[in-house]
């Protein structure tokens, strides 16, 4: 069943939703929670798959939020799509104009009473989850890093603003990989010396596996660049060798402990599909993310110092190269005029104002040094 209301409001979009239920026969609701979809145009399609196919496991009344603020018009759209089809409640509202500017207005009628509400952004997503007005809504609030521009940026920014019962998807790709390393240290307790995360460059889940490791740890680990896909490997380091999981294919990951033979294990990577309907079936908090996340802060602020002081080593170096080029400009317009009327007056020879002019021997010092510190700047950089 599908009913469309246009230039609508959500108290008739309510009253839709219960005519809907009871000319199904089910006018009393099985739903467990409601799940608030925050989207734009463009990842519509891709969220609205992820989300129904999550809801077949946790039935909810779902809330499609397509916002878009740059219209003249302001109003709202909505359909409703119910039936055996359709697990649970399916609602798509089409905000435009000021309507978009106050969702959590048109959203608060539409909750189910009584039970827990999720709100996922699948792309960009505020700054402060908890202070958004649709974030204030929801006891539980989900992102995903993945689907934006700048990964690693905005889960840096994400953690820094972490709130209560707010987790990224980043971190549920990373479950099968934590449940491995957790029964590789049951299996084989050790005192571990060194740690490294082997993934494809630019990856969030690298940053995010290594501020994990380095909380439970207490190591500065290392993330190390590899073709893919995802993070392909991890290794820590015990006296006796090393406990590794390596995945080059994305499918299986081969898992070795010390003094034991090698093993294949099944270590797929997951669609955004079974992402949501894990974080569907907790409404807690997750403690372990958010000491992880305050771990990856401070991985983040000690990249940045260790990266500040190259940089203004570079910037004081170029002032004072520049300085001295100045001073030789400025002194040779006093010492060529004086070589000029000297040839006038008398026919002097004119070899001494020349080589206080152009003197290589003060010219030389000045560009070999710079170069030095250049190339030790250049070389401090890429540390960081």
């Amino acid at each position: 069943m599908k009913i469309e209301l246009k230039s609508t409001n959500s108290s008739r979009v309510a009253s839709a939703l219960i005519k809907a239920r009871r000319s199904a026969g089910s006018p009393t609701t099985g739903m467990v929670m409601t799940l608030i979809v925050v989207t734009d145009g463009r990842g519509y399609q891709r969220a609205a798959e992820a989300a129904l196919s999550a809801s077949r496991e946790h039935p909810c009344r779902l809330l499609l939020v397509v916002s878009s603020t740059s219209t003249k018009t302001s109003g709202l759209d909505a359909e409703i799509h119910l039936g055996e089809q359709v697990p649970g409640e399916t609602v798509v509202l089409r905000m435009r104009g000021e309507v978009a500017e106050h969702p959590a207005s048109v959203l608060l009628p539409l909750l189910l009473p009584d039970s827990p509400v999720v709100a996922w952004w699948p792309g960009e997503a505020p700054v402060s989850l908890k202070d958004d007005p649709i974030g204030a809504l929801a006891n539980r609030r989900i992102t995903d890093a993945d689907g934006t521009q700048h990964p690693i940026a905005t889960l840096e920014q994400r953690a820094a603003h972490h709130g209560p019962g707010e987790t990224d998807l980043t971190w549920t790709r990373l479950t099968p990989w934590r449940g491995l390393l957790a029964a590789a240290v049951d299996q084989y307790p050790a005192t571990f010396s060194a740690a490294a995360v082997e993934a494809k460059r630019g990856h969030a889940g690298a940053q995010l596996m290594a501020a994990w490791l380095e909380n439970r740890l207490g190591l500065d680990v290392q993330v190390r660049g590899t073709r893919g896909p995802g993070i392909t490997g991890v290794r820590l380091t015990t006296a006796a060798g090393d406990i590794s999981i390596t995945r080059d294919d994305g499918l299986l990951a081969e898992y070795s402990v010390p003094g034991q033979p090698r093993r294949l294990v099944a270590l797929k990577r997951r669609d955004t599909e079974e992402l949501i309907a894990e974080e569907l079936r907790r409404m807690d908090d997750d403690d372990i993310f958010g000491a992880a996340a305050r771990t990856l802060v401070v991985r983040a602020e000690r990249g940045r110092a260790a990266a500040s002081p190259g940089r203004g080593k570079k910037k004081s170096t170029a002032r004072k190269t520049a300085g001295k080029s100045t001073a030789r400009q400025q002194g040779a317009p006093d010492q060529a005029p004086g070589s000029r009327r000297s040839g006038a007056r008398g026919g002097a020879p004119r070899t001494s104002p020349r080589k206080t002019t152009a003197s290589p021997a003060t010219e030389g010092p000045g560009a070999g040094g710079s170069a030095t510190v250049e190339e030790n700047s250049s070389t401090t950089a890429p540390s960081s």
